[in-house]
């Protein structure tokens, strides 16, 4: 299984940050994986941010449940973030990963997300 985030390097402040996640070597419909979201800042641990299961249901951090939104696209086996009303604190390399029974087993390479101010 391998994962490829894409999307733009560079966002402005209060605008929305938008990635994409492609999987290849296996479905994002199968039973029972989840796909997730995960960031780590500069300098900082990694952060959970939100998941999008095999049928469709998502949930998210608490501290960041207002400004996310993940979303998925069966045909093209992709799933993406939204992260809206971004501020530089929002710079952070951004990884999407599959997960089973809460593990994550497959990571993406990352991309770095800079928001200017």
């Amino acid at each position: 299984v391998q994962l490829q985030e894409s999307g733009p390097g560079l966002v402005k402040a209060s605008q929305t940050l938008s990635l994409t996640c492609t999987v290849s070597g296996g479905s994002i419909t199968t039973k029972f994986y989840g796909w997730a979201w995960v960031r780590q800042p500069p300098g900082k641990g990694l952060e959970w941010m939100g998941v999008i299961d095999y049928d469709g249901d998502t949930y998210y951090s608490p501290s960041l449940k207002s400004r996310t939104s993940i979303s998925r696209d069966t045909s093209k086996n992709q799933f993406s973030l939204q992260l809206h009303s971004v501020t530089p604190e929002d710079t952070a390399v951004y990884y999407c990963a599959r997960l089973i029974s809460g593990e994550k087993d497959y990571w993406g390479q990352g991309t770095q997300v800079t928001v200017s101010s």
